[in-house]
């Protein structure tokens, strides 16, 4: 039974703030919290259960494909770990794992403070529990996985009890509140998904989201990962997706997460967790590790899930019953009515041609909204690009085929051109069935439920159809059979937009969010349509349907244009804010002799979205497109203090000058030794010390390469776009970071061998701030969320 202040884990976890790694309200202040909270929780526990408690603090290096790819580098980090067990202990464990740690400036009550708050009611609940478990449950609080899985990486190479455990859930979060999706299963372990539609008492799970999230298009990533490529560790990695605007910002509070999400959180990871924790399969999971699963839930309330191998027979089948029945029909002599095959291939061309002049009309309209600087004006207003782009694409595609009908079709019969369209439907879709299929894509069932239903439609009403006087039969039976195709697609639709469009608003500057936007709707229209457009050859008349919608579109495209829909929103109830990063940095270049050759000082800004500063200027004139950031050609990542190697996204910067900024902790940087190695090369030794963030760059000359390192696993990784970016982190009371580089030369240069820059980033305490930063920050209208701090940047070439 929960408690009923199940909420006071979460309110008190956020009442601390922002919890940066290596911040005290990270490494102290949470920390004590999370071991008062398992004390009382270890005392209040059954005697049929043990409980051991474990703070770990592991320093450790590994190299991640992650954003372009870096190294990361963690220092004196900090796990709080506990283990439940029988009372004569377990070989084998079952693993959950949250992270109690925040990006700067947010309370982190989605990510992830509630997925610690629902392990820590469920430590309770089992431990109190009169149910013996067979095996034991550890819960990893971590508290460094906004320093991109640091934390994890630590744990599951490090800790004695790693070697314990035979799968693992992860609870994240991409929004805030709402269900929790299960986006990543595996690898391969189909019992795993087994397991969870056994247990989970709320299921809301994709394969479709998983292979969208393994593609890589989404801009993030999760602990999954670490346990999947540094563990070997099978898993279920979970995320609240709802509401992402307000992810990471100030925004994502306790009291915006409702209770009943919490709930729901609570049961499904009881009963996941309890499931496992007696299983038999658990102590050889390894012996299950075959093929990946295709698994759905349908509308929330159960979940579906079967081997792929088996999907695959399955997708073959419903493939050889439509090539079957349209093969009957293509080798049929030629009719009265027409030539059927010279019908279907034609209108085969006209619907590809209506599709693809669809696609480019939005991409035209969404290229043009771009360039007037009106981009995004959907964002705060999702029905506005409906109303644009989705009622274009909607218009053309019934233009192209209203064309078709009327001069090319003109001796035809209406009911024949239906039936001849729905068929090149039922064709497109089997295409797609069978590519999907053939690139052992498990989400390939949805093209299998958009042909199976769809062909068994067809059957029922291939008589009703044929008869006089019944269209309004045939209309009532043809949607009735469309009904499971199309909730399914809405149901997935909804969740596509609900996750993307927030991350369109955070996605940079590179990237025209109405062109992405534009080309998912056109896309969602093009399915939507497809089963459809034969209604067109019956209808008498399309005429006012498209102008209808050549009437909205229009209306709606003068409206964006004339900047009717602002983007940004700071409504208490559902904000939608602008994210803005302001640096008030100090930089200084050496040269070759270790000369200062330059020194210069400002706020160094950001916009995280493709708008850039064209909102911002009216409000801080200042911020304008004269004090643009220049790229310093010479140095790694243009000379600027990334704190992630993210300059591939965002390429338009503002450097807005100010005072030298002079922290309580500077970054103190220096040559050890420079040797030379046995193999003719120069290895450099280098010592940093400074605050609990830093980034370290380097880039080599023309005629030196990068050969080694005593980071990651010693082969040094670059980052997208040639330079090297490691990524560094430490928690309090750590050593100085000592490392070093081989660089081969090949040819000397009189300008040197290798650049090298480090940045230092201050982002808790009040080394953070700087009175000219707050006086810039204050300036910004209450729809932006300007997250702020100050670094330092230095520079040397040896």
């Amino acid at each position: 039974m929960w408690r009923t202040n199940k909420r006071d884990y979460l309110e008190h976890i956020t009442s601390i703030g922002p919890r940066t790694t290596g911040s005290p309200e990270n490494e102290i202040l949470t920390v004590h919290y999370l071991l008062e909270q398992i004390k009382l929780i270890e005392v209040q526990s059954s005697s049929l259960h043990r409980i051991s408690v474990d703070v770990q603090r592991p320093t450790g290096s590994f190299s991640i494909d992650f954003l372009g790819g870096f190294t990361s580098y963690y220092d004196n980090i900090t796990n709080v770990v506990v283990k439940l067990e029988p009372r004569d202990g377990a070989q084998h464990a079952v693993l959950a794992n949250c992270h109690f740690d925040s990006v700067a400036n947010s309370p982190g009550a989605s990510d992830d403070a509630v997925s610690c708050s629902v392990m820590l009611e469920v430590l309770r609940v089992l431990s109190t529990s009169s149910e013996a478990l067979r095996h034991a449950v550890i819960f990893l609080f971590n508290g460094a996985e906004e320093n991109v899985l640091q934390a994890s990486h630590g744990f599951i190479t490090q800790h004695p009890w790693a070697s314990l455990i035979r799968a693992f859930i992860n609870l994240e979060a991409a929004g805030v509140g709402g269900k929790e999706l299960v986006f990543q299963t595996g690898p391969e372990n189909p019992w795993l998904v087994q397991a969870y539609v056994s247990a989970a008492k709320h299921p809301f799970a994709s394969v479709v989201a998983q292979e969208v999230f393994q593609s890589g298009i989404i801009p993030s990533d999760t602990d999954f990962r670490i346990y999947r490529d540094f563990g070997n560790i099978p898993g279920i990695d979970l995320a609240f997706i709802e509401n992402g605007y307000i992810y990471h910002t100030k925004y994502d509070t306790a009291d915006r997460i409702l209770t009943d999400s919490i709930q729901r959180a609570g049961d499904n990871i009881l009963a996941v967790l309890k499931y496992l924790a007696t299983s038999d399969v658990l102590p050889s999971s390894s012996k299950y590790r075959h093929g990946n699963m295709v698994f759905f839930d349908v509308l929330g309330l159960f979940v579906i899930a079967y081997p792929s191998r088996v999907g695959s027979i399955i997708n073959y089948m419903v493939v050889t019953a439509a090539v079957s029945y349209l093969g009957k029909k293509w080798l049929r002599p030629k009719q009265k009515t027409g030539n059927y095959t010279k019908d279907f291939f034609c209108g085969l061309g006209i619907t590809l041609v209506s599709w693809f002049t669809s696609l480019v009309t939005v991409l035209i309209i969404a290229v043009f909204v771009s360039l007037i600087g009106r981009s995004l004006s959907w964002y705060n207003h999702f029905y506005v690009s409906v109303c644009l782009y989705g009622t274009a694409a909607t218009a053309k595609i019934i233009l192209i085929h209203t064309l078709a009908k009327r001069f090319y079709y003109m001796n035809a019969s209406d009911r024949y051109l239906g039936e001849v369209f729905f068929d090149i439907s039922l064709f497109v879709h089997c295409v797609s069935l069978m590519a999907l299929t053939s690139q052992g894509l498990c989400s390939a069932f949805i093209s299998a439920v958009w042909v199976a239903f769809p062909l068994l439609t067809k059957f029922c009403t291939r008589k009703d159809f044929k008869q006089h006087g019944a269209q309004g039969k045939f209309i009532a039976l043809y949607l009735s059979g469309m009904f499971v195709p199309y909730l399914y697609a809405l149901y997935l639709i909804w969740a596509v937009f609900e996750m993307f469009t927030p991350i369109l608003g955070r996605s940079g500057t590179e990237i025209p969010p109405d062109v992405v936007l534009a080309s998912i709707l056109a896309g969602c229209t093009m399915i939507l349509s497809s089963y459809f457009i034969n209604f067109i050859y019956l209808a008498r008349s399309t005429k006012r349907t498209m102008l209808s919608l050549t009437l909205v579109c229009v209306v709606t495209f003068l409206l964006v244009c004339s900047g009717a829909f602002f983007p940004y929103s700071s409504h208490p109830a559902s904000p939608k804010p602008k994210r803005v990063f302001l640096q008030h940095m100090t930089r200084t270049f050496h040269d070759l002799d270790g000369n200062v050759v330059k020194r210069d000082s400002g706020i160094w800004i950001n916009g995280f979205d493709y708008t850039g500063m064209s909102h911002i200027t009216p409000h801080i004139p200042e911020i304008n497109e004269s004090i643009r950031a220049h790229c310093e050609e010479n140095a790694p990542l243009c000379g600027f203090p990334w704190y992630l190697p993210v300059h591939f996204l965002i390429r338009k910067n503002w450097y807005l000058p100010a005072p030298e900024v002079s922290p309580g902790n500077p970054a103190h940087f220096r040559l050890v030794s420079k040797e030379q190695t046995p193999w003719d090369s120069i290895k450099l030794t280098f010592e940093a010390t400074g605050p609990s963030h830093m980034s370290f760059y380097i880039r080599t000359h023309e005629g030196s390469t990068l050969s080694q390192w005593s980071l990651g696993n010693g082969t040094p990784v670059t980052s997208k776009g040639g330079d090297y970016f490691v990524f560094y982190s430490h928690g309090l009371q750590a050593s100085a970071w000592r490392f070093w580089i081989e660089v081969q030369v090949l040819e000397e240069r009189p300008e040197g061998m290798v650049t090298v820059a480090i940045a230092a980033h201050h982002l808790s305490g009040e080394e953070k701030r700087s009175s000219q930063l707050d006086a810039l920050k204050d300036k910004f209208p209450d729809w932006t969320f300007p997250s702020a701090w100050v670094c330092t940047y230095s520079l040397f070439v040896f």
